[in-house]
């Protein structure tokens, strides 16, 4: 967990520096989001993500390099690598804004801005995230979900915020959150 700590805020630190507009998105703002309810409900992660617009990907590419990362792309993923050895689910794996990730998507990834800050890292609304966590819906998504749900972040309010299919999936984990 240090470990990824250290790598959060060292990537936060460079792109910040540089100027380039990012957000935290993925288990680590899950976890500032949840912390701010309830410490004891946070869930560790391997990973970093970061939400950058594709205009600014060579940047952050050029700057990230000059500070010891090594950039990689490999199926589909863009990301970026400390050690020779660091394994592909340790990196800061980077998340097109305003793109889908996948072509089944229902809607592309939000944009860095608006963001908020809190525990000292610029990550999305919470409304934002939750909508990016529903649109992708991968497992681990659904459990970053059903944690949001289970400290109070989000509840049976939220449904009507989002059209259908997010709508159908978020009223499901609520229904049914050990589905």
């Amino acid at each position: 967990m240090d470990r990824v700590e250290t790598r959060l805020r060292k990537a936060i630190a460079i792109l910040e520096a540089a100027g380039i507009p990012f957000a935290i998105v993925g288990g680590n703002a899950v976890r500032i989001w949840v912390a701010q309810v309830d410490p004891g409900a946070v869930r560790a992660t391997n990973d970093v993500d970061v939400l950058i617009r594709p205009e600014d990907l060579q940047s952050a590419i050029a700057i990230m390099e000059r500070n010891g990362y090594r950039y990689r792309h490999s199926a589909g993923l863009d990301m970026f690598l400390e050690g020779e050895d660091d394994s592909p689910r340790a990196a800061i794996h980077v998340i097109l804004a305003n793109r889908p990730v996948r072509q089944d998507d229902f809607e592309p990834n939000p944009d860095v801005e608006p963001n908020q800050v809190g525990d000292g890292i610029r990550t999305l609304p919470l409304e934002r995230l939750v909508r990016m966590k529903l649109n992708s819906y991968r497992l681990k998504d659904r459990v970053h979900l059903i944690d949001m749900i289970q400290v109070g972040l989000i509840d049976a309010t939220w449904i009507t915020r989002f059209p259908a299919p997010l709508a159908d999936r978020l009223q499901s984990l609520i229904e049914n959150p050990n589905q």
